[in-house]
């Protein structure tokens, strides 16, 4: 749901960047006082599907401006970010990515998704004159430097939830959305089914994703998904003046999906890498009964990844996307480890697998409780068979 802020981007915002706020300022107010009449301007959300860039698995969803008695088509998009900005990565893990509010020529924003072959579904939405006014008058101020600019969070306010939350705020009514008896998944379940084609990216996911990832999840909070905004607004009635209206006036198609370049992921999959740690561990088990020596080394690569990768699970407490605070992989996966490095290299490593044993037997506890990443149950077998020493040694 992330719109790459590309040079093409970056060049043309320069140029463009006032005009939509100039054009939506000309005639916003008629020289005696009153509103002019918007029954030209259609007003769209828009969903644009996904395509093979990491950052659009998930979709994404903006907002169109279309006056057809003027030369006025202009694209609202709130996921617009520069990679380009120090310690990008840090600041999103941290929760601490500012997104902004771009506008610019609709068919430039349609060219962007034709390029990667992603279809773009627009719903003119069913708004009276007035509310359209109201809206314009919304986006002329979201759109000042001091207002445009916002903190990122993927769940809770990203590219999908503000335009929901402003068309809602502009409306002289109220919306309702029909319920989803039968659809109440997990954040977890609804990224799941948007990175199936990518088993690394939803390995790390899970890996970053913590407990209250596994809460169902009610209507609102599905709706940070673009494709179930979209399924919602269909379905969404307007409640105003006595009467009921459909909240979308009609439904088409504006970029048919095209051809898509997929790219390889790694040859093998979370799973398979996993066995064949096992495998390995088996392996060394046998050596080491056979020799009747303990390979303290292979035990500090181990340790050595898992405190590794125990630090990243650890820095995501302090991050402010809420869904990663609590995170029951840090049973097993924790800084722990590089503190017993030295005395394992040493020989005495009887106090580190009882240590471990303690941290598995709580890993498997955490299983009923949360989702685990693929795999992460036969690395915890593979991390078992190093607690019991087949050897004399200490």
């Amino acid at each position: 749901m992330k719109q790459k802020n590309s040079f093409f981007r970056s060049f043309i915002g320069v140029i463009l960047l006032l005009l939509p706020m100039k054009v939506l300022a000309n005639d916003s107010i008629s020289q005696k006082g009153q509103s002019p009449l918007c029954d030209s301007v259609e007003v769209s959300l828009l969903t644009c599907s996904p395509h093979e860039e990491i950052y659009s698995l998930y979709g994404h969803t903006a907002l169109r401006w279309h006056d057809l008695s003027k030369d006025e088509d202009i694209a609202f998009n709130w996921g617009v970010f520069d990679f380009r900005k120090p310690f990008f990565v840090g600041r999103f893990v941290f929760g601490l990515t500012d997104y902004e509010l771009g506008a610019y020529p609709y068919p430039f924003f349609k060219q962007e998704y034709q390029h990667y072959g992603s279809s773009i579904t627009e719903q003119v939405l069913n708004l009276t004159p007035e509310e359209k006014m109201t809206l314009k008058q919304a986006l002329i101020e979201n759109l000042k430097p001091e207002n445009k600019v916002y903190r990122y969070n993927f769940f809770y306010d990203n590219c999908s939830i503000r335009p929901r939350d402003l068309i809602e705020r502009c409306i002289n009514g109220k919306v309702t959305y029909a319920p989803r008896e039968d659809y109440q998944p997990t954040y977890r379940e609804m990224v799941h089914s948007c990175v199936r084609n990518h088993p690394w990216a939803a390995f790390g996911n899970d890996m970053l994703l913590g407990l209250k990832a596994d809460l169902k999840t009610d209507l609102r909070q599905q709706e940070f998904l673009p494709s179930n905004l979209m399924y919602d607004f269909d379905r969404a009635t307007i409640y105003a003046g006595g009467e009921y209206r459909p909240l979308v006036k009609e439904r088409r198609i504006a970029q048919p999906a095209g051809v898509q370049v997929i790219e390889e992921d790694f040859p093998l999959t979370p799973m398979q890498c996993a066995w064949i740690l096992l495998a390995v561990s088996v392996g060394i088990v046998l050596i080491e009964w056979k020799r009747k020596e303990k390979l303290k080394y292979w035990d500090a690569l181990l340790m050595l990844v898992q405190g590794l990768a125990g630090c990243v699970l650890f820095v995501m407490i302090f991050s402010q996307h809420p869904t990663t605070s609590l995170n029951l992989q840090l049973l097993l996966l924790n800084p722990l480890p590089l503190f017993f490095i030295p005395s394992v290299l040493k020989g005495h490593g009887k106090r580190w697998r009882r240590v471990l044993l303690g941290m598995i037997v709580l890993f498997a506890i955490g299983r009923i409780f949360q989702v685990y990443a693929e795999g992460m149950m036969i690395v915890a077998l593979s991390l078992l068979l190093r607690v019991t020493d087949f050897t004399d040694n200490k």
